[in-house]
């Protein structure tokens, strides 16, 4: 379970194919402090630690996970947000985040409004899932509120602490993310379909 509050940015230092899956390896000061076996979520997937040393730990995403996240146009030298499991007993400062992606979306427009991001982003309405005005959306791990909504579509604001600290700032028309629904309006809209 994760908040969506993007703790730092890492580092793609390796990526190795092997069968169906992929093995990344990240450089992050945060190495020193993960034991194998943790959950940590990169871009909003939760993976599990694998192997680590002092700067670097691995992780291995198998086939299904590439097939429904964008972890697959990772590139070396890519920067990953990066966010460790909650802590029970924690304030939960953003929402309840699962780190197990939904789809992805396409970023359709990026636009600097007087300090301030706004950022829209398309995403296949085949899947069903809704964003509601002022709900709740992770992109890329990021817990945030949607502005607008419509049926494959929806808006976001971004602050500067935000831009500045996480892969936004790298966003641009056509940028393929990870997207997480928020799991209680996956419930209701499940429940109201049945």
């Amino acid at each position: 379970m994760f908040t969506g509050i993007i703790e730092t940015l890492g580092e793609v230092a390796d990526l190795k194919k092997e069968g169906g899956n992929l093995h990344m390896t990240i450089a992050t000061p945060l190495a020193q402090e993960l034991k194998i076996d943790q959950s940590v979520a990169h871009n909003g997937v939760c993976l599990t630690v694998v192997s680590l040393d002092e700067t670097t730990y691995t992780v291995t995403a198998i086939e299904e996970t590439l097939e429904k996240t964008a972890l697959n146009n990772l590139q070396v030298g890519d920067q990953v947000n990066l966010e460790r499991a909650m802590i029970l007993g924690s304030r939960l400062d953003g929402h309840i985040v699962q780190g197990h992606v939904d789809q992805t979306g396409v970023c359709t427009a990026v636009d600097e409004k007087d300090g301030s991001w706004f950022y829209s982003f398309e995403y296949d309405p085949a899947t069903k899932n809704p964003t509601i005005e002022k709900g709740s959306i992770t992109i890329d791990g990021t817990s945030l509120t949607v502005v607008d909504s419509a049926k494959n579509s929806f808006s976001v604001a971004i602050i500067p602490y935000t831009y500045e600290h996480t892969r936004f700032n790298t966003y641009t028309v056509g940028t393929v993310v990870n997207l997480e629904f928020d799991v209680i309006g996956k419930y209701v809209a499940k429940l109201m379909g049945s």
